[in-house]
């Protein structure tokens, strides 16, 4: 969960607990909800984007992004999640943020023709998954992978504003789109070296590893 205060989990918590609540009784599981909440996201994203729509689809996809984080509140409501709904969350949210910045590469290559705006998109769509692979990598070896300037609602958060005030109705500002793409891409670098370095000081980070055998392969 992101550490600014708005997007805490108390704060998520009083609204998301009286719908998951709901949801529940009319026999809905989290990892349904996940699927659809991922899949409409999706959907808006490749669509809207790609067409321009860019402030339309900025409010899709965080409407459908909030809807997802449902799942969290329906299983803490269950007394826990499963193993298998941590994994599914997480590959969906990959898939959703993968979409996002499909959507917007695809406009911006093909109807803006902005080179420079293309290099920081692929920028942020590539390091937007090496961030969260690193501290599930991380993770996997026992060490600390976490932290660091830019986490998923963050990320979101400056790459839906700067889409969606770039065409904003009546006062667009066009530029808005490039500045917030071109801030994404340095944070996700910076963020990149900040959890390869968390990795690198864990405890027992630089101990040597066994030689995998051939069948072990």
């Amino acid at each position: 969960m992101s550490k600014l205060p708005f997007l805490s989990r108390a704060a998520f918590a009083r609204i998301t607990t009286p719908i998951a609540r709901g949801l529940l009784r009319v026999g809905l599981t989290p990892d349904v909800v996940t699927i659809l909440g991922t899949t409409a996201s999706v959907a808006g994203a490749l669509t809207l984007f790609p067409m321009g729509k860019l402030f339309a689809g900025a409010c899709v996809v965080w409407f459908f992004v909030l809807f997802d984080m449902l799942d969290g509140a329906m299983a803490r409501e269950r007394g826990g999640g499963t193993r298998f709904g941590a994994v599914l969350d997480a590959t969906c949210d990959r898939i959703s943020d993968g979409a996002v910045f499909c959507g917007l590469l695809w406009w911006i290559a093909f109807h803006m023709r902005d080179r420079p705006l293309v290099i920081a998109t692929l920028i942020c769509l590539v390091t937007s998954q090496v961030i969260s692979y690193i501290k599930a990598r991380a993770e996997a070896s026992g060490l600390r992978g976490d932290g660091g300037f830019i986490e998923r609602p963050e990320r979101l958060i400056i790459v839906l504003t700067g889409a969606g005030v770039s065409d904003f109705p009546f006062v667009p500002w066009p530029p808005a789109l490039s500045v917030g793409m071109w801030l994404l891409a340095v944070a996700s670098v910076i963020t990149c070296v900040q959890r390869l370095h968390t990795v690198w000081t864990s405890p027992g980070a630089i101990d040597r590893m066994a030689i995998p055998g051939k069948g072990d392969r």
